[in-house]
C-alpha cells in the first residue's frame, strides 16, 4: 500500500467502513473525513449507508459540517434510505437536523415515516408535514404488491407496465397477430425467430406487455407505441449485467437505461419519484407495475400472460 492510499479513502470497500480501527487510522494518518476521491463522494455519507454506527459516530465528529450535502442530500437522509436506523440514531446523536428539507421535500425525518422505522425520529415536532393520504396509501401498497409479486424467480425476462390501456388496445397498438398455441409449444427461446411472440395481460389500472425469454417487451419500438397518450415503465431482467428499466411517456422516453428497485435516487427526481424508489429498493418487478399504476393480485403477467401476439417483422431497438 502506497502513502497515498495510506492517508486516503480510495481503495476501502463497502465493509471496510464498518472497521472503526481502520477508518481512525486513516483519519489519524491525515485522510480528509470531508471529501471523498471522487467528487460526488463524501467519507460520512458511504459510511452512512454501508458502514457501522461507531464509524458513523468517529466521521461526525470530525467533519466540518454533520448536515453537508452530497448530491442533494444529507448523510442522515442515506442513513434514512438506505434503512440504517443506527447510523441514523449516531448522525442525530452528533447533531444531525431530521428535519432539513432536501430531495424533493423528503426530508430525512419526512421519508422516514414511509419506511420500517417510522418512530425513529419521534416525538414529532410541530411544524413539519407527514406523510399525505396519497403517500399513506402509496406505502401500505408496496407493502401489499411487493409480496403480490413475490414469487418471480430466475431472470432474462422483459415487462412493460402500461397504464389505462387494455391488452386487446395494447396488441392493437403494436399490430400484433394473434398467436396460436402450435406456435407457442415450438417456440425455441434460443431462436431469434421468439423475439417476435410476447405475451399481455389485463390487470387492473391497465396492462402489461411480457416476453419471458428476451427483451423485446422493453424495446424502445415497443414503448414508444404503447405509451402513446400514457405512461408505461418497462424493465429487462439482463441475466449478465442486471436489470435495466425505462420509463415512457406519450411516445418519448423519459429515463433510460435506469435500475429499477437499486434505489439510484437524482436530485432531479420528482417527490412522487424518490418515493417510489424509497418503497421498491429491491423489488424490481414492482416498481414497474407500481410505477405505471397497476394493482396485479399475482405474478401471473409476467409468468403466465392471458394472451400471446406475433409482432410484425421491424426494427424495435430504436
Amino acid at each position: 500500500m502506497t502513502a497515498n492510499e495510506t492517508a486516503g479513502w480510495s481503495d476501502l470497500g463497502w465493509h471496510s467502513w464498518e472497521d472503526l480501527a481502520l477508518v481512525r487510522a486513516r483519519l489519524d494518518a491525515g485522510a480528509d473525513p470531508n471529501h471523498g476521491p471522487y467528487a460526488f463522494e463524501r467519507p460520512l455519507h458511504t459510511a452512512a449507508e454501508h458502514g457501522s454506527a461507531e464509524v458513523v459516530a468517529e466521521l461526525a465528529g470530525r467533519v466540518d459540517d454533520v448536515d453537508a450535502e452530497c448530491e442533494g442530500r444529507t448523510a442522515l437522509w442515506e442513513a434514512v434510505f438506505n434503512d440504517r436506523p443506527e447510523n441514523a440514531r449516531a448522525l442525530v446523536a452528533a447533531g444531525a437536523d431530521p428535519w432539513r428539507p432536501m430531495m424533493g421535500g423528503w426530508s430525512p425525518g419526512r421519508l422516514s415515516l414511509a419506511g420500517p422505522t417510522p418512530g425513529l425520529f419521534f416525538p414529532f415536532p410541530p411544524g413539519h408535514a407527514g406523510l399525505t393520504e396519497a403517500e399513506t396509501a402509496a406505502v401500505a401498497e408496496a407493502d401489499r404488491l411487493s409480496g403480490a409479486l413475490g414469487g418471480i424467480e430466475g431472470d432474462g425476462f422483459s415487462l412493460a407496465c402500461v397504464r389505462g390501456i387494455t391488452a386487446a388496445e395494447a396488441a392493437a397498438r403494436l399490430a400484433g397477430e394473434p398467436a396460436d398455441e402450435e406456435e407457442l409449444e415450438e417456440i425455441d427461446p434460443f431462436d431469434d425467430e421468439a423475439m417476435q411472440f410476447i405475451g399481455l395481460t389485463d390487470v387492473p389500472g391497465g396492462c402489461v406487455v411480457s416476453q419471458q425469454w428476451g427483451y423485446m417487451a422493453s424495446t424502445p419500438g415497443v414503448m414508444k407505441a404503447l405509451s402513446a397518450g400514457t405512461v408505461a415503465y418497462g424493465m429487462y431482467a439482463n441475466p449478465k449485467s442486471g436489470n435495466q428499466g425505462c420509463v415512457y411517456r406519450d411516445g418519448e422516453d423519459v429515463a433510460w437505461d435506469t435500475h429499477p428497485g437499486g434505489g439510484d435516487v437524482s436530485s432531479d427526481d420528482s417527490a412522487e419519484e424518490i418515493l417510489l424508489k424509497y418503497l421498491y429498493v429491491g423489488h424490481a418487478e414492482a416498481y414497474c407495475f407500481a410505477g405505471a399504476g397497476l394493482r396485479p393480485t399475482d405474478a401471473r403477467a409476467i409468468t403466465d400472460p392471458d394472451t400471446h401476439v406475433r409482432l410484425p417483422d421491424g426494427d424495435y431497438r430504436h
